[in-house]
């Protein structure tokens, strides 16, 4: 039962290690890349709608983004979503597709770019620590004598600090990545 606990522990560090290079895929580089348009919600018939559900995201250059919708209508709420999506896009409308010029990173954007990658490791961490919280009210919870409860929770610290360091890595290579011009 105890192995079980600390499998069930691991599993749910290893999701927020996932959920956590989802989300820094999200934040640029430099470059084009489809997955940063991934939380821009488009206004549809009165539904908001992810715009992947929408068009067809491609990079036909390095700087470059092609939205190409399904549905023709829709272009202009496109454009709006992109705008107020706070990326720091200027989307090119040109009929029947749009096209982005991802711009040069400037050292200040730069700067603001680490800081929230840097916002979302904390926030990983936030959660490796909730989960070791869990674990160890699981392992409060099962009967069995003391000492095996020290050891169960100290495998689950074990965890937590393995865990975080790979949180630190992460984010020290998107922190590099960002830096690089």
């Amino acid at each position: 039962m105890d192995s079980e606990i600390i499998k069930l522990t691991e599993e749910k560090m290893q999701k927020a290690i996932e959920n956590l290079e989802k989300r820094f895929t999200t934040v640029r580089a430099g470059r084009a890349n489809p997955s940063s348009l991934d939380g821009v919600m488009v206004e549809y018939y009165g539904t908001p709608t992810p715009l992947k559900q929408l068009a067809t995201i491609s990079v036909p250059e390095a700087r470059q983004l092609l939205i190409k919708p399904y549905d023709r209508g829709c272009l202009s709420g496109i454009e709006k979503a992109i705008f107020e999506s706070n990326l720091g896009y200027t989307p090119n409308n040109d009929g029947e597709t749009i096209r982005i010029i991802i711009p040069a990173l400037t050292e200040d954007r730069r700067k603001e770019l680490v800081k929230q990658v840097k916002a979302m490791g904390e926030e990983a961490k936030i959660s490796i620590r909730n989960i070791r919280h869990e674990a160890n009210e699981d392992i409060e919870k099962e009967e069995i004598s003391e000492d095996e409860q020290k050891n169960l929770t100290n495998k689950v610290q074990d965890l937590v600090n393995k865990y975080n360091k790979l949180v630190d890595e992460k984010e020290k290579e998107k922190e590099e990545e960002l830096m690089t011009v």
